[in-house]
């Protein structure tokens, strides 16, 4: 969705290349004791000539050719739903502000932390052909004493470099550059953001778990940001598309645990008039809405709100300024498999509190349907007792490598049915039943894809055999036709780069019914 992975919204890819410029200048905030500010990394150039000191994938190696300085540098080749991470656990001080930092080359390259005990920050190049800069900077929570720092590729895009990686700061008393974390490994690693909180994932239970009541309505829902990227008049979608089912996007934290409409503060959920009237005219027109909470940018209400309690407080806000029946958890970037006892804690939370409610889990898909970290996400939602009503499949951004657009997202669709059989033992009947399949309109992030008007109609065929519990799309302020005088980037967020009628993508969606 607008802020996702890689990344919708074109604000963002001007603010991600101008963080190709350089590391910005350090600022020390805590008092706590420490040694004078310096490199925190070990091996951070590769120069040992292996991967002493990180944790990485078996499809990442050192390589003398390419490299940005010295003598080796990091390559890594992402494959099937492996992106090719390397992590590294540092020792830092807390109430203290850090500079993360390094050369990367290649498409789509992450540069990351994570465990940082406030917001934990990541920064992403869409392709460098020449070794570039990429840099971001976080302060520690006031009882962090260690983060994990990470680079990796993304499906599809390739072999990407790494090199002279760098965490600037002060360090720990005692000081000096701390012991390396972890030997190299061969385990792979497809997220940016693991959880320091999750149980290790069990195999899951042979006997299978109860499936939720199948959700009868809700069949299309179509993401609509009605506050960002030139929405249109809810009027407007209504009588041109006969839409009337909405998951509105996004609901973050403006800080202190607020929840607002896009995490700007001008907009909290609490004095809202403008979204709460277009709810008014939706339900008025015999429909009804979800609120998404997530997406790419942005900090996610679990990723600050420090505790279970909070958090589940923060999201009832939301359920009860809107009376809402359904939410959408769109765990994106940092947020994806991060801080799992305190979300499912929540969610937990939250439906005791609202029996009726029901939970969507939106999951980013990879060539071979959902990734790890999205496994992940699930079995640790059985674990900690909590309800997912639907597992919304992001069926884009995988980059197509072979063959159809249609076929390709059939397949992915598909492999996730069977993940879901695995994880909960399901048959594959209550498997489709409880995913809903989201497509992106038009131009996606990967530059190899593209949904028109043809493929929707397929797999709108496809998802009506298989009686998936839902289609859905990003987005509707992508539904019309770019202004050819206007300068629009690749997945412009307020059209979708092909020729089309407004309303096209959504006529087709409003066609299903489970």
């Amino acid at each position: 969705m607008e802020d996702r992975r890689p990344i919708r919204v074109k604000a963002v890819l001007a603010a991600c290349t101008a963080g190709l410029l350089g590391v910005g200048g350090l600022a020390l905030v805590g008092g706590a004791a420490q040694a004078a500010s310096g490199q925190l990394v070990a091996n951070g150039g590769f120069e040992t000539g292996d991967l002493s000191g990180w944790s990485c994938s078996a499809n990442d190696k050192v390589v003398s050719s390419p490299v940005a300085a010295g003598s080796y540098a990091l390559s890594g080749t992402p494959a099937g739903q492996d992106d090719a991470q390397c992590s590294q656990t540092v020792a830092v001080v807390p109430n203290s502000t850090y500079t993360l930092s390094g050369q990367v080359e290649g498409n789509y390259v992450y540069l990351g932390d994570t465990g940082t005990g406030t917001t934990d920050t990541s920064t992403w190049t869409p392709g460098a052909s020449s070794w570039s800069t990429l840099s971001t900077t976080f302060t520690t929570g006031a009882n962090t004493s260690s983060v994990t720092v990470w680079v990796h590729g993304w499906y599809g895009q390739g072999t990407f470099g790494a090199d002279q990686l760098s965490l600037t700061g002060p360090a720990p008393s005692g000081g000096g550059t701390p012991s390396p974390s972890a030997s190299a490994s061969t385990s792979p690693s497809v997220s940016p953001s693991a959880s320091a909180s999750a149980s290790p994932t069990p195999s899951p239970s042979s006997t299978g778990t109860t499936p939720p009541p199948v959700d009868t309505g809700f069949h299309h829902p179509v993401y609509f940001m009605p506050l960002d990227n030139s929405p249109q008049a809810i009027s407007d979608i209504l009588s041109g598309s006969g839409e009337n089912q909405f998951n509105l996007a996004f609901v973050l934290d403006s800080g202190g645990c607020t929840p607002a409409w896009g995490g700007n503060a001008s907009t909290p959920v609490s004095s809202d008039t403008a979204v709460a009237a277009d709810i008014s005219a939706i339900r008025a027109a015999g429909g009804d809405v979800a609120v998404s909470f997530g997406g790419y940018n942005g900090t996610e209400l679990g990723s600050s709100c420090g505790s279970s309690s909070a958090l589940a407080a923060a999201y009832q806000q939301v359920v009860t300024k809107y009376n809402l029946k359904r939410i959408d958890l769109d765990w994106e970037n940092t947020a994806l498999d991060s801080n799992m006892a305190v979300r499912w804690g929540a969610i937990k939370q939250l439906e005791a509190a609202n029996p009726n409610l029901s939970v969507t889990l939106t999951i980013p898909a990879t060539t071979v349907g959902l990734p790890l970290t999205g496994r992940d996400e699930i079995q640790q939602a059985v674990n900690d007792g909590a309800r997912i009503d639907r597992v919304n499949l992001m069926d884009f951004d995988f980059g197509l490598t072979s063959g159809t657009q249609t076929a390709a997202a059939e397949t992915v669709a598909a492999d996730t049915v069977q993940q879901l059989q695995t994880l909960y033992g399901w048959s594959a009947a209550t498997a489709w039943a409880h995913l809903s399949v989201q497509l992106m309109n038009g131009h996606t992030d990967q530059p190899s894809e593209l949904y028109t008007q043809s493929t929707f109609t397929d797999l709108l065929g496809y998802l009506q055999a298989n009686h998936a519990a839902a289609f859905s799309y990003w987005d509707v302020n992508r539904d019309r036709a770019c202004d050819p005088s206007v300068v629009h980037y690749w997945a412009d967020g307020a059209c979708s780069s092909v020729t089309q009628n407004p309303y096209d993508f959504t006529k087709i969606l409003t066609q299903y019914n489970g």
